[in-house]
């Protein structure tokens, strides 16, 4: 009898997908899933640069660009023409926010594929109960040891 798999397994497995659809969605354009993060971020508004940071902290790694990177490499947002940066300032210029519009329907499109066979009650749950699971890990980590 096969043992159901954990969480854990099933996290990085998702995770890995939606790098793997990511890229394939968006690799004509020559931008990834950190690309998108940080557009879907800055389309709310200017904020400092350290709010950025933590805002998309959870999505960096080793493996990945960083913050930096994704914002004046190569084929970063910056050599785009699409944020506007001061020393402690980072939003979209004009140019980024007719950008954010032209690959938000292809982030929809990858929702849309996440979201087969859910009901949007079912993924409402799904997130209620994985908030849940953090908060909780969370509130565990701070306790004395």
């Amino acid at each position: 009898m096969d043992t159901p798999k954990p969480i854990g397994y099933w996290l990085k497995h998702l995770d890995n997908l939606l790098e793997q659809q990511f890229q394939a969605a968006l690799e004509d354009l020559a931008l990834g899933r950190r690309h998108w993060q940080v557009l879907n971020v800055l389309y709310g508004g200017a904020c400092f640069f350290t709010e950025l940071e933590r805002e998309l902290s959870p999505f960096w790694d080793e493996e990945g660009p960083d913050l930096e990177a994704v914002l004046h490499g190569e084929d970063g947002l910056s050599p785009r023409g699409w944020i506007r940066r001061s020393e402690l300032m980072v939003g979209l210029s004009h140019e980024g926010y007719e950008a954010y519009q032209k690959v938000a329907w292809r982030v929809e499109e990858t929702r849309e594929i996440v979201m087969t066979g859910l009901s949007a009650e079912q993924y409402a749950e799904t997130i209620r109960v994985l908030s849940t699971m953090a908060s909780n890990i969370e509130w565990a980590l701070r306790l004395p040891r």
